[in-house]
């Protein structure tokens, strides 16, 4: 292989249908292998590779850990696993997730720098939130190329507007565009001269791959945050700089800044709905306390009830407006990859 010989791609919501039409442009025979990381619940059957195969001349298939990379196909990660890349060979791995997702795309394309340096072109398509925005900035920072798709041609814009706010992309363009862009950037010998991987980079990879001793090793990249891992409740580290912060854990689930935040709001809406149950459990049975109270006569220990049972039913139903309201959801974010102004 020649030039650019690894295209990693990354989606989300929207993807299938952006993929599809990508795929349909690229041509049998493409001196390149395409390796895609599309979300998808664990739980879900990925019918993935049947679609591109019948989409376009190039024979897709759930990749299989340990094969050899061949150009002109497409590898897709399977269900409940990363995909990743060593070089010539495909790595599957049941890693911890990234982005509260496996597969993640981030992963992948901190991989594929680390494997083929500037011979990787990452690609960012329709998605929600930002994963592959970290991702993307290690492929540029190890000399390869970056190509997002226009946002306003998204059919999910936030995925691409964080890659195109946070890492220097070489080309936004159309969905419609990408796949004659591909052909030409596979074509060309990468320029410049091949800019290592860093230290912390290094070390994410080899968490991603479940290598034991990275695992093993005490500290983690970054500096120790205040803040807890949404997944397992561990301390995290805060990695890299504003460009491609995000966060990881000991055990290694990580997070963007923006899925981060989110899980967190998931997580204060099941604390809340865990707490109107209680405290309409608490309303019922100081209602049954108070009946009970009130047949053996002992008026004040029942009036007590049934002040502790009208108590806990406001403030259940405080609670509850404010669920409908839906005041604790998924946080709609300003542009970038700050958190939301004070």
């Amino acid at each position: 292989m020649a030039g650019h010989e690894i295209i990693v791609i990354g989606a989300s919501a929207g993807g299938v249908e952006a993929l599809s039409t990508l795929v349909s442009g690229l041509p049998a025979g493409l001196p390149a292998a395409v390796l895609v990381v599309v979300h998808i619940p664990a739980n879900a059957t990925s019918v993935l590779p049947a679609i591109l195969s019948r989409s376009g001349p190039l024979p897709a298939a759930h990749a299989v850990d340990g094969e050899l990379v061949v150009p002109g196909r497409i590898y897709v990660a399977p269900t409940d696993h990363h995909l990743m890349l060593r070089r010539g060979r495909v790595e599957v791995v049941r890693g911890p997730r990234e982005n509260a997702t496996r597969p993640a795309v981030d992963p992948l394309f901190r991989s594929a720098a680390r494997a083929y340096g500037r011979r990787v072109v990452g690609v960012v398509l329709s998605g929600m939130l930002d994963d592959g925005t970290v991702g993307l900035g290690v492929v540029k920072s190890c000399g390869g190329l970056a190509v997002v798709q226009d946002p306003a041609d998204a059919v999910y814009p936030s995925m691409p507007s964080s890659a195109i706010e946070n890492v220097r992309v070489d080309h936004v363009v159309p969905l419609s565009r990408i796949a004659s862009l591909l052909v030409e950037l596979v074509a060309q010998e990468p320029a410049g001269a091949a800019p290592g991987m860093s230290a912390e980079e290094e070390v994410e990879v080899s968490i991603d791959e479940m290598d034991e001793g990275a695992h093993a090793a005490y500290d983690r990249p970054g500096v120790l945050s205040s803040l807890t891992c949404p997944e397992c409740h561990g301390s995290l580290w805060e990695v890299g700089d504003d460009d491609a912060l995000h966060f990881r854990c000991r055990v290694g689930h990580a997070y963007s800044p923006q899925t981060l935040y989110s899980e967190q709001a998931e997580a204060v809406e099941a604390a809340v709905w865990a707490a109107l149950q209680v405290l309409e459990e608490r309303a019922l049975l100081a209602a049954r306390m108070a009946e009970r109270m009130e047949r053996r006569g002992q008026a004040a220990i029942a009036q007590r009830f049934a002040d502790q049972a009208s108590e806990a039913k406001a403030h259940a139903a405080v609670l509850r407006r404010v669920l409908v309201r839906g005041d604790l959801g998924e946080p709609v974010l300003p542009a970038g990859r700050g958190f939301p102004a004070e």
